[in-house]
């Protein structure tokens, strides 16, 4: 799971930025997990961001 998670990282992320300073990329990075738990929504969680998928299941 979280070596797909890093594929994902690089491919929207880093990839994308080739020029990174070392505290650029780290606030990039947790920007992004912040995008990905609560924003980015995923298919195979019908839809839903990571935190509204989890928190669907557990009000139900």
């Amino acid at each position: 799971m979280i070596e797909n998670f890093f594929g994902i990282i690089k491919s929207e992320l880093f990839y994308l930025k080739k020029d990174h300073e070392i505290d650029e990329l780290k606030r990039d990075i947790k920007n992004y997990i912040e995008y990905y738990n609560n924003d980015r929504i995923k298919l195979n969680l019908k839809g839903m961001s990571p935190i509204k998928y989890r928190a669907h299941h557990i009000d139900n």
